[in-house]
């Protein structure tokens, strides 16, 4: 998952981290700047699209633009 946008990091990473922890799922941050996060996110399909939501609604002091999202395919060998 990547979001795009005006984001404080400083703020936003711990959010990210709460609310997919209160979803389940798992979660790995590979990038973060004031304009973009990367990070993967693992579970059932609906929770991560609650996840994509919450973000888009998330923080007040953020401003999402736009998420994109690519599935990974973890059975590849």
């Amino acid at each position: 998952m990547t979001i795009l946008g005006d984001l404080d990091a400083a703020s936003f990473i711990p959010w990210i981290e709460r609310h997919a922890a209160k979803l389940g799922l798992s979660q790995a941050i590979s990038h973060m700047s004031a304009d973009r996060i990367e990070l993967e996110v693992v579970g059932p399909t609906e929770l991560i699209d609650m996840m994509e939501m919450g973000c888009c609604l998330g923080p007040i002091d953020v401003w999402v633009e736009t998420i994109l999202r690519t599935p990974v395919d973890s059975d590849a060998d």
